[in-house]
């Protein structure tokens, strides 16, 4: 299974877990990620720490677009960062057509694009390369359908941040891909808990910065307010898996249930969102979650991807050159 990430790693700490999870899952090919909203290639920094804490420099890594193709502005904050890494990472910038190049070559493998922060790099890739971005099977945490279940925050489509921030840009993957939807109300089931804490820390370095991040970051958030406010999320909340998830999706994970559906992309007063409709696309929509077996299957691909055995890069696999 080949797999392209596009992500914002760096802010919410779910893009590290996601990273984690793909990188110890078996029979899973990372060929190659792009950051988003990185318009200093810090991201690219981090995502390139967390590879060598991983034993992994044999992945290409391309810092990508820096701001919004709807607002023209950056996207997206970064934490403090000591508090998160604790140790001098190096911005990585690039390039433009650095990403673009890493995208299109992934395309070109086969591989299956999860897109876990903005989408604005595709929309790039379909502007600068008309037609590269038709049909292209792209896995993507965001696009909101239905209210959350009972029990769960009552969260509307203003808070799906990677939709929001660059709609033009979400609107246009919806055209043009094949698209699959990881929705905020499914995600919402799954959890990292304080309970997972020890076990992570005991796994290795990217375990240990994984429990660092999600600790802080609960902090941060009120993740524990939000945890005790609401019956159906535990009381211990550190953070949501939202972008695992959409990684579990797009390995074809069997504790995911994905269902086909028309939807349409509608926007009402500046916030986009997906109404099932005759005349809408066929899109994939998860629709339901095992929540107890993914949170295993997780935390048994991080203490894997801390086992594995670093990698060389392969024969015209290189990186692309960046500044």
């Amino acid at each position: 299974m080949r797999l392209h990430l596009d992500t914002d790693l760096g802010s919410d700490p779910d893009d590290l877990c996601a990273l984690a999870m793909v990188l110890g899952r078996p029979g899973v090919e990372v060929v190659g990620i792009t950051t988003t909203a990185d318009p200093d290639g810090r991201r690219a920094g981090y995502v390139e720490h967390c590879l060598r804490l991983a034993g992994r420099q044999d992945i290409p890594v391309a810092a990508g677009a820096g701001r919004s193709l709807t607002t023209g502005r950056p996207m997206g904050d970064l934490p403090d960062h000591e508090r998160y890494w604790g140790v001098p990472v190096a911005p990585r910038p690039g390039p433009p057509e650095a990403a673009l190049d890493l995208l299109e070559r992934g395309i070109d493998q086969g591989a299956t694009i999860v897109a876990i922060g903005p989408f604005t790099n595709l929309a790039l890739l379909h502007e600068a390369r008309p037609g590269r971005l038709d049909g292209v099977p792209v896995v993507a945490m965001g696009g909101w359908i239905r209210p959350p279940a009972p029990g769960l925050p009552p969260w509307g489509p203003d808070l799906d941040w990677n939709t929001q921030c660059d709609i033009l840009a979400a609107r246009l993957t919806a055209e043009r891909a094949r698209l699959t939807l990881v929705t905020l109300p499914v995600a919402f089931e799954a959890h990292l808990r304080a309970a997972h804490l020890p076990r992570l820390a005991a796994s290795g370095p990217l375990g240990e910065l994984i429990a660092r991040q999600c600790e802080a970051y609960a902090i941060d958030s009120g993740m524990a307010e939000l945890g005790r406010a609401h019956a159906g999320l535990p009381d211990d909340l550190l953070n949501v898996h939202w972008d695992p998830v959409a990684c579990a999706v797009a390995l074809g994970w069997p504790g995911a249930v994905v269902r086909e559906q028309r939807l349409r992309a509608v926007v009402e007063e500046g916030v986009l969102r997906f109404e099932p409709g005759r005349d809408g696309r066929r899109t994939r929509v998860l629709t339901g979650l095992d929540a107890q077996g993914f949170g295993e299957m997780w935390i048994g691909a991080v203490e894997a991807a801390t086992r594995a055995r670093p990698r060389r890069r392969s024969p015209g696999r290189s990186a692309p050159k960046c500044s």
